[in-house]
């Protein structure tokens, strides 16, 4: 694996690479770049590693769902991601004050992490599949000198993961 910071100005690909197992890698040509694996295919907590390091990811609450970003073995929140339905998105926060945005299109093919500014530092497009999630995901070179840049590649993952269920379960729901 490489570190992410090696990929700004890149596109790379989130790909499932088995229908059958909760398991997402990050691929940069023809390298892993980091992958991210889920416990299970209904429960909310993942893992997320790359060269930078090794983060959980889980979705709690229920009406006001959050997602909470932890270093690998450790019980120490690093930041919560709040998500906010209402404006197709949410905010990444830090302990320390630092927040980034996050979006997504009424569709939910796209979803990206804006700095304070909007100016875009992680993008996920062309999300879809039918059997196998997959998307482009765009390092942009705004988000090269981030310390938080693995958190938001992977975390980003995680989201669009969580939207690919969320959506799934929806039209299951619906379809009976």
């Amino acid at each position: 694996m490489r570190r992410l910071h090696e990929l700004a100005g890149l596109e790379i690909s989130l790909v499932q690479p088995n229908l059958f197992k909760h398991d997402y890698e990050f691929h940069a040509g023809e390298e892993i770049a980091a992958v991210l694996h889920f416990r299970s295919a209904f429960g909310s907590l993942a893992i997320g590693e790359s060269a930078d390091g090794a983060w959980t990811f889980k979705r709690v609450g229920f009406w006001q769902t959050r997602v909470t970003v932890r270093p690998a073995q450790s019980e120490t929140e690093l930041a919560v991601f709040k998500n906010n339905t209402w404006t197709q998105g949410g905010t990444l926060e830090f302990p320390d004050g630092r927040v980034f945005q996050a979006n997504t299109n009424f569709w939910k093919t796209e979803y990206e992490f804006k700095n304070p500014a909007g100016e875009p530092l992680v993008k996920f497009k062309q999300i879809g599949g039918f059997f196998h999630l997959s998307s482009q995901v765009s390092i942009l070179p705004a988000a090269g000198e981030l310390a938080e840049l693995p958190v938001l590649v992977l975390l980003g993952g995680y989201l669009v993961v969580m939207l690919q269920r969320d959506s799934a379960a929806a039209a299951a729901a619906t379809a009976s």
